[in-house]
């Protein structure tokens, strides 16, 4: 798809410009090594305006992100999210993806950066695995190892692997991909997080080797909310051929329910599930129709 036309604007270090004239800095650690911080965000058209969902949640996780591989980081989240919504009018946009970048200042050496610029565009963008109930293959790819890199972080290079494990996944026919942790134990999907339901309980893997996404937090908070049981657990594969459903979270994918993994067809109807019932509440509050202040 095109991100950007001739008339698009992007924030670039305090400034709007246009996205087509925007130059890139050859010789920084971001396009050599990998060394960037990002996030996703969304925003939505509301009855009450264009919000964007847990906007400082999402920058104040930019800063720590940043400063977990000692990248400096020196924006003020109120200021971002003040000029993120400038940008949206600026480009005429009420609905969108929001992606900010913190990415390096010159340096061929593998030493911590000593300066970072930051880059925010946005983009019309669907829900990023589509609509429709997910085929899905436990990959062979691992997700990092937590000693070689900081998971709890969205960190640029260590999206390499997603990109690995996606793509062999769509080549064999399939939509998406799970990844296991070094123990072997299933951990999420390629930028996902994955929740299970067997015998009317949900299961999560447990932070330490997932990311701890926004969105999976926001599906914990709704489920004790409506008095689901929720468990946080290790999932081994059995777990997740044997379950009753499953689903995805993250904001990009927003919750998006799984049809089959590895070929086995989960036995309950989707619609009938707790992450159908999930999708529904998660939809009205990101669009503010009803509300869950104590949730936001």
């Amino acid at each position: 798809m095109q991100y950007y036309s001739r008339e698009t604007y992007i924030h670039l270090n305090g400034d709007f410009v246009k996205a087509a004239e925007a130059g890139a800095d050859f010789f920084g650690q971001s396009l050599h090594y990998g060394y960037a911080a990002f996030e996703g965000l969304r925003a939505y058209s509301t009855h009450h305006g264009i919000r964007i969902f847990k906007a400082e949640e999402h920058f104040d996780r930019l800063k720590k992100s940043c400063d977990a591989i000692n990248l400096p980081y020196q924006w003020d989240t109120p200021a971002l999210i003040t000029s993120t919504y400038e940008l949206l009018s600026k480009n005429n946009l009420r609905a969108a993806y929001i992606r900010p970048l913190v990415f390096s200042g010159p340096n061929m050496h593998l030493t911590a950066a000593s300066s970072s610029n930051i880059m925010i565009a946005a983009w019309e963008w669907g829900p990023y695995l589509g609509q429709n109930l997910l085929r899905v293959c436990i990959s062979d790819v691992e997700r990092p190892n937590p000693k070689s890199l900081p998971v709890d972080a969205k960190v640029s290079g260590q999206y390499v692997s997603s990109i690995l494990a996606t793509s062999d996944a769509i080549k064999r026919g399939f939509d998406e991909a799970l990844l296991r942790d070094q123990e072997g134990y299933i951990a999420q999907a390629s930028s996902e997080n994955l929740f299970i339901e067997k015998d009317f309980k949900l299961y999560t893997p447990p932070l330490g080797n997932v990311f701890p996404g926004i969105t999976r937090q926001t599906v914990i908070a709704l489920c004790k909310e409506l008095n689901i049981d929720i468990v946080e657990k290790k999932l081994t594969v059995a777990d997740i051929l044997s379950a009753d459903s499953a689903f995805l979270c993250g904001t990009a994918s927003e919750i998006i329910g799984i049809k089959e993994v590895d070929g086995i067809v989960y036995k309950e109807d989707w619609e009938h599930t707790i992450g159908a019932s999930i999708q529904r509440k998660y939809k009205k509050l990101v669009l503010e129709e009803e509300n869950y202040e104590v949730i936001i």
